[in-house]
């Protein structure tokens, strides 16, 4: 197994109604969102075969649904409810998410605020 193994998701875009004020969650903004999976794909590698590892389409889904269908005040909780939710429905070894909200109500221009999050599977 090579320690360093992942798949990575990186610039997955929807919309959501997160925000700590009533006026963010009122009308749906963008958040991207990053998810890397630490897994062994020694055994894909050899078979070539989607059950031998961890389906990315699945992974995008359960990310599409926690951004869009729920909703939370800090993009912290939105984070670390799709790494639980990876870990929970994947055989992945270790999740970082990473999210993005690039219309922050901030006072100035800036590009984006990002949070990471890095969650270790409880063996």
């Amino acid at each position: 197994m090579t320690a360093d193994d992942r798949i990575i998701l990186r610039g997955m875009t929807f919309l959501g109604r997160h925000g700590a004020t009533l006026d963010e969650r009122m009308e749906p903004q963008p958040f991207e969102v990053d998810v890397e999976l630490w897994t062994d794909l020694d055994r894909p590698a050899e078979t070539d075969e989607l059950p031998d590892t961890i389906d990315y389409g699945n992974v995008f889904t359960l990310a599409a649904r926690v951004v869009e269908e729920q909703s939370f005040r800090l993009i912290e909780a939105l984070a670390g409810t799709i790494a639980d939710g990876v870990l929970e429905s994947t055989g992945a070894r270790r999740v970082v998410v990473r999210v993005r909200k690039p219309r922050a109500p901030l006072p100035g221009p800036f590009e984006t605020v990002e949070v990471t999050v890095r969650r270790p599977r409880d063996d």
